[in-house]
This record gives structure tokens, C-alpha cells and sequence, in this order.
């Protein structure tokens, strides 16, 4: 492991740190219908682009566009994304621009014939990949980290696209569940460590035959009646073609690293990730967070969405009233238009609105996934105090975020983390609350049921189970 809580600065390299959302189906005669649906149960994993490639055999069709899903993808335009085996994006995206060209999947045309692909995740050598790629003459189209693996696959000696792609995988290093598109076949990898999610399951057709799916989180069979038959594993790679399935490890697998904050905040609460219910992990860390940071009050209040299932364990866990006190407009746009008249925390009141009978006079338990910058749980709490609360006390479900994810997960540099460069008590001071209390980090590990540690925690620790390389303008700027 490596400390590098010096890198404060995110690597100059567009698009580097992406939360996204992939899924792939293999089989079925509508399979991009079902990959649209898949990915509209994959929203909330990425609001900026969505995109669908679909394969009637021979030729691979793609679709990518700026936008939701549901707006994207009309009856018109999957119509014209035939064929049996398709795969599909939905992309967030928190650095650099918001363009087109990096919108997936990603596709191109080489020796191993069309072939598209999506990611979860980062490399976390893009950039010294990316230059010596350059220096050797490849031209890129888009910033984004996942055009390296397409240019390694492309210029691979490897003749089948498989072994091109294990040759490819070989050389990349960081968090990354990828699904392949050829003209007959999906291909399905996993980092080594496992950093991000990626299940499979089946799907039951009328002929007696069965479809297969790959999907972020499991959400996305719910929706399409698919049924969870278990993980890609890490370092895995799945082939699903005319032959059949085949399963290989491409190479040994590392010390396991699955992404806690996955079940802290990313992931959906009805889905299984990694496994384990997520639903089940946050009501549990709300549990201990109320053993472990008691308080005298009236009501449990949640942060909506993410606050929910913890603000449910701890006002179980406490036995005092969980009340659903701030309730969130689920219809707000990227674009608003805000009064020339300047209206106090104008963003927030957008998205939340305090339900003042149930405040007015309380002693409040105002529980939350986390806090990163702290500006938005400042307004929050005086928002809560301005409806007339009586005490705000703030309980985050998780411990302070105190390092930058590069495995794929949206923070900021580390001079913008508050529990990066300030006390417990500074921050309870800076959002104004009565009192804040942090999960434990030994809690955080309990309620997700990690006893042979296998999560990755390097956003609450610094301690990163890989070796992170940081470009040397960014890491100079940051120790300035």
C-alpha cells in the first residue's frame, strides 16, 4: 500500500474519475430494448451521457448521446440497434469538459474486426499509458481513460479479439469492470482486486433457451425479470459467444479491494453489490452509529435519498421517532433559472424543503452518508434551524472522508475535503451544527460484514492498495 496523501491534485487527464454504469446482454432478440431498461435502472450510477451498442451478427450499431436515458433512447432509436447481443453506458462523469466524444461506448473498427466497449472505473495509468501510445503514433478522439484499452486491444499482435483483450488487460492498473461488444460475442472483464461491481444473471426465455446478463448492480434485473446467478470474479475474464460461456481468469488475482463507498452512498438500496445487500449495510451502519454516538433528542431525521436507510437504523437503534422531515424534489433539471434577486442557499432549497410541524421546536438527529466539502451540510442544518428546530445534531453513517478516490468514485482534490484539512470540531463548527459525530472505521467494516478485509476504505484512510500514479505538474501544484 501506498500513503499519498500529498496527491491533492486529480490527474490532468479528462475524465479520469468517473462513476458510471454498465450493462450487457447477450441472447435475447430484443437485447438492446433490454439493455435500455437495464440502464434506466442504472441512472443514479450517471446523469451526463448514456449510449447502447448493439450487433445483428456482422455489423455493430451505436447510439451515445448527452443526456438521460429516457430521453435518449426513443422507440425510433433503439429500432435501429438491432440483433441479439448488446452492451450499454450511463456516465457521470467530474472532471473536464461534458462532450460527446467521450460518451460510451466507445467503438472502432481494427485487425480484430468492430468492436465496442464500456468501463467502470479508472486506470490508474492512463496518463504514462496514454503518452507512450501517443509517442508510438496512436491518435485518440476522445480524454477519456477508456480509449486506452481500445488502442492496446487494437494494436495488439494477439489475432482473436480475446487474446488481444488479455493482452490488454495485462497492462492496465487501477479499478475497471469492462464489457466488450464484437460482431458475435460479449466480453466481460474485472480488475484484479475488484474494485467495482459487476454481476451476472440469466434470463428465462419462452423457447426454453435463456439470455445472459452483466449488469453494475443487480436493480437492473429486477426490472427485466433477470435472475442474479453471482459476481464476475476479480481478475476474470467471461466469454459468451456462438460456443457458449467460457470463464478464465486473465490473472491472479490481488488482494481483494471491493469499494466500500459503494455501500455507503453509490449504490442503489435495493440492489446486492458485491454480494450483500446494500439496504441491509446501511440500516446496520445507522445502528452502530447510534450505539456508538448517542444523543438526547426528539425525532431521527434523514437526508434524503442517501440519508434514509441509516436514519432508519439509528431511530430503531435509539427508539426515537424517525420522521421524513425534508422532503426532495425529484424533478430538478442540470439547468435552473435562479431570481436576479439573490435567494440564501438558493441550490439547496431547490433540491430539499424541511417539513416545518415536524421540526419546530425539535431536538433534531439530522443523519447523513457523508460530508465532503461541508458547504451543503451547512445548508441543510440552518435549514433545518430556520424551520424552527430546537438543536441540530449531525451523524454521518460513514468516517470522515479524509483522501481522493482514483478507483472511480467522485471526489475532489484534497485541499477541497473538509475532513481533510480541519478537526471534527472545526467542521461541527463550520456547518453550525450542535453536535456531529462520524461512523467508526472499525463499524463502517462490521455492518458490511467485512471481517477478512476485503473492502477498500483509502477514501477514509490514505492508504490506496495500489500504487497511484500521479502526473508531476499536479502533485507539484498541490505541494505548493
Amino acid at each position: 500500500m501506498q500513503n499519498l496523501f500529498d496527491a491533492s491534485e486529480e490527474v490532468p487527464f479528462d475524465k479520469l474519475h468517473e462513476e458510471c454504469g454498465v450493462f450487457a446482454m447477450y441472447g435475447h432478440p430484443e437485447a438492446a430494448n433490454l439493455v435500455y431498461l437495464g440502464l434506466y435502472a442504472l441512472q443514479h450510477r450517471g446523469q451526463e451521457s448514456a449510449g447502447i451498442a448493439s450487433s445483428d451478427g456482422r455489423i455493430i450499431y451505436c447510439h451515445r448521446k448527452m443526456g438521460h436515458v429516457a430521453d435518449i433512447f426513443t422507440p425510433d432509436v433503439l429500432n435501429q440497434l438491432p440483433g441479439k447481443l448488446s452492451i450499454g453506458h450511463t456516465r457521470y462523469s467530474t472532471a473536464g469538459d461534458t462532450a460527446l466524444r467521450n460518451a460510451q461506448p466507445l467503438s472502432v473498427a481494427c485487425s480484430k474486426g468492430q468492436v465496442a466497449v464500456a468501463h467502470n472505473g479508472n486506470l490508474t495509468n492512463a496518463v504514462e499509458l496514454r503518452r507512450e501510445l501517443e509517442a508510438d503514433g496512436s491518435i485518440f478522439q476522445s480524454t477519456s481513460d477508456t480509449e486506452v484499452v481500445l488502442h492496446l486491444v487494437a494494436r495488439s499482435r494477439e489475432r482473436t479479439l480475446a487474446g488481444a483483450l488479455r493482452d490488454a488487460l495485462l497492462q492496465i492498473e487501477g479499478a475497471f469492470s469492462l464489457v466488450f461488444l464484437a460482431e458475435d460475442r460479449i466480453i466481460v472483464a474485472r480488475d484484479p482486486h475488484g474494485f467495482r461491481p459487476l454481476a451476472m444473471g440469466r434470463l428465462q426465455l419462452g423457447d426454453g433457451k435463456e439470455a445472459t446478463v452483466f449488469a453494475s448492480e443487480t436493480c437492473a434485473f429486477d426490472l427485466i425479470n433477470a435472475e442474479y446467478t453471482g459476481e464476475v470474479e476479480p481478475g476474470e475474464m467471461v466469454i459468451i459467444g456462438p460456443e457458449g460461456m467460457t470463464r478464465e481468469f486473465y490473472t491472479k488475482p490481488e488482494k481483494t479491494a471491493h469499494c466500500v463507498f459503494e455501500h455507503v452512498y453509490f449504490a442503489r438500496p435495493d440492489s446486492l453489490v458485491f454480494g450483500k445487500p446494500v439496504a441491509e449495510s446501511r440500516e446496520m451502519m445507522g445502528r452502530l452509529l447510534a450505539r456508538e454516538h448517542p444523543v438526547e433528542a426528539d425525532v431521527v431525521v434523514p437526508v434524503p435519498d442517501s440519508g434514509v436507510a441509516a436514519a432508519i437504523g439509528y431511530a430503531a437503534e435509539s427508539r426515537i421517532p424517525y420522521k421524513q422531515a425534508l422532503i426532495r424534489n425529484h424533478y430538478v433539471g442540470r439547468t435552473f433559472i435562479e431570481p436576479s434577486q439573490a435567494i440564501r442557499d438558493f441550490g439547496v432549497k431547490l433540491k430539499l424543503n424541511p417539513v416545518r410541524h415536524l421540526l419546530e421546536g425539535k431536538r433534531v438527529i439530522l443523519v447523513d452518508d457523508s460530508i465532503v466539502r461541508g458547504t451543503t451540510s451547512r445548508k441543510i442544518v440552518r435549514m433545518v434551524r430556520s424551520a424552527g428546530a430546537r438543536e441540530v445534531h449531525l451523524r454521518i453513517s460513514c468516517p470522515p472522508t479524509i483522501s481522493p478516490c482514483y478507483y472511480g468514485v467522485d471526489t475532489p482534490s484534497l485541499r477541497e475535503l473538509i475532513a481533510a484539512n480541519n478537526s471534527i470540531q472545526e467542521i461541527q463548527e463550520f456547518v453550525e451544527a450542535d453536535s456531529l459525530a462520524y461512523l467508526a472505521l472499525d463499524s463502517l467494516s462490521d455492518a458490511v460484514h467485512d471481517r477478512s478485509g476485503k473492502f477498500c476504505y483509502a477514501c477514509y484512510t490514505g492508504h490506496y492498495p495500489t500504487l497511484i500514479q500521479i502526473d508531476e505538474n499536479s502533485l507539484e501544484r498541490a505541494l505548493r
